[in-house]
């Protein structure tokens, strides 16, 4: 047999050549006879010729299990609630909860002609097309949180609480949205086979179903009821020397306060080293406009409390913050600084997106409330 290993992440595009097997988790797998190239972020080393394999990052004494069998990842059309897949960068198990249809503004590419291209938008003096992209809202595996926790805050959807504090938030932890390209998926004959504690409230197994996870009524409601705290809409993209920064802005309502409106977003920023150089984000620069007309300008060192190094190991750090504005809409731009080895800088910049409210929903998020 051929055994692949330790190769470069988002390999998709060659995924369809190689044969079905049995695969672990991102922290381990065993793959029986077959040929598999693996991303990155789930590298593994091959021990003699027994077929058993290990992860280079497995703490000592953990036990490596089987989660599921691999499936050859779609090139086109979309994964249906209940998909079982890896998250090709960070390595986590997790199960599709329902798509969302994004526009996607990447300013490293120039968008073809095409009728999928839906919009555009000039930032500064360079225009940006918005094409049509799959995202995926979904659940992840509380096992596999602890082992990601330097590459990732273990995202959660963030909503506004359901009284007069305007600045209260609460969290669901391990909801996390996910582009197409970033799911491997794989299926399982276990009928648990995610530990999140809104799994069984959401999801219902059915032998006879592909995928055998089927949506809940609780799932649809709580979907329905939530559509415009939940939707993703934009995403915007950008890379300076070798940093991609991806930003996801999501609109979380309004509050009154002071006899003033105060509109809440939270956004989700992944960094993603694309070179083999080791770097260190140092600080933040924000500048925030608001529609009301102040532009407000913020500094800090690195970003929610860490200063995350990219490496070739560890190429990816995604986390979430949250911004208010006493207007319905605004934009945020800026940029990261990052510190070479040598001890040089340089700036990263963060692609201005827009922040809009959806002014004609009149009821508040209601997240945990069935």
């Amino acid at each position: 047999d051929a055994w692949a290993a330790c190769v470069a992440r988002r390999c998709l595009s060659f995924l369809g050549r190689y044969r079905r097997g049995i695969v672990q988790s991102s922290f381990g797998f065993d793959l029986r006879p077959a040929e598999r190239v693996l991303p990155r972020s789930v590298c593994v080393c091959c021990l003699q010729q027994n077929r058993t394999f290990t992860s280079r990052n497995r703490p000592e004494g953990k036990v490596l299990e089987p989660v599921g069998v691999f499936e050859v990842p779609k090139q086109q059309g979309k994964y249906e609630t209940g998909q079982l897949f890896l998250h090709s960068v960070f390595g986590y198990r997790g199960i599709v909860l329902f798509p969302w249809q994004a526009r996607l503004y990447d300013r490293d590419v120039a968008s073809p002609v095409s009728e999928k291209v839906d919009t555009s938008v000039a930032h500064g003096s360079k225009e940006v097309k918005g094409k049509t992209h799959t995202y995926y809202q979904v659940l992840i595996d509380a096992r596999d949180c602890p082992h990601i926790s330097q590459r990732s805050q273990t995202e959660a959807v963030t909503f506004l609480a359901n009284h007069d504090d305007s600045r209260a938030l609460y969290a669901i932890p391990g909801l996390d949205y996910v582009s197409h390209e970033d799911i491997l998926p794989y299926n399982s004959a276990d009928q648990l086979p995610i530990q999140h504690e809104l799994f069984e409230r959401f999801l219902s197994y059915d032998q006879t179903k592909v995928p055998p996870f089927l949506a809940r009524e609780t799932l649809c409601a709580w979907q329905e009821k939530n559509h415009p705290w939940l939707e993703l809409s934009d995403v915007h993209r950008e890379t300076t020397e070798n940093i991609r920064v991806t930003v996801i802005p999501f609109y979380m309502g309004m509050r009154e306060a002071q006899n003033s409106h105060v509109y809440w977003w939270r956004y989700c920023i992944r960094l993603e080293n694309l070179a083999t150089e080791v770097v260190q984000l140092r600080e933040r620069h924000w500048r925030i406009f608001s529609l009301s007309g102040t532009l407000e300008t913020v500094r800090g060192r690195g970003v929610v409390g860490r200063e995350p190094v990219l490496s070739k190991e560890q190429p990816a750090f995604q986390y979430s913050s949250h911004v208010s504005l006493q207007a319905s809409s605004g934009h945020m731009w800026g940029t990261f600084r990052f510190e070479r080895p040598d001890g040089s800088h340089f700036d990263v910049r963060i692609p201005p997106f827009s922040l809009e409210s959806n002014k004609d929903e009149k009821t508040p998020p209601s997240g945990l409330h069935w």
